[in-house]
């Protein structure tokens, strides 16, 4: 099991940029979706154990915090760290940096539901599945969170 899990490096793709000349909201997106594929294929949980199982995650909250822009052909990695999980649900966080560079372009924090694709409705994880979630937690359990893992979204009062 990684500690933690880790994309393959991707690139900023010209298209991507908005009018402001950095990479659109929606791309951060795009490849933090792309980058969990690298911790769910481990814990058998990846397309093709969608196609084969009919059992799936689906994203019921995610909350990005954009911290540094990004711009065309910037290369990215993503990290994945587990941070609890039930019978039914799976929290995480995910941080992405440039190639090289210690310091976080976004942080994305999640909660994905586990759905039987045939009910579409909320199933838990097969035993096999939910004893693999367990050891990554553990295994990330020492792992430092970011500073922005659990925050609100809000003002704040002065």
């Amino acid at each position: 099991m990684t500690t933690p899990f880790t994309s393959p490096p991707m690139q900023v793709e010209q298209e991507w940029t908005d009018y402001n000349g950095h990479l659109n909201m929606a791309y951060y997106h795009l490849l933090f979706d792309r980058a969990v594929d690298a911790a769910l294929v481990p814990l058998g949980l990846g397309p093709e154990v969608a196609a084969e199982t009919g059992a799936s995650v689906f994203t019921a909250q995610a909350q990005v915090h954009y911290l540094r822009e990004l711009q065309t052909g910037d290369s990215v990695v993503v990290e994945t760290r587990l941070i609890e999980h039930d019978s039914k649900r799976l929290h995480y966080v995910q941080t992405m940096r440039r190639v090289g560079e210690d310091e976080p372009a976004a942080i994305s924090e999640n909660l994905v539901l586990h759905v039987d694709l045939n009910t579409r409705r909320v199933a838990p994880f097969a035993p096999e599945v939910l004893a693999r979630i367990a050891d990554a937690v553990a295994a990330h359990a020492d792992l430092p969170l970011p500073k922005q893992v659990g925050h609100r979204v809000g003002l704040r009062r002065d």
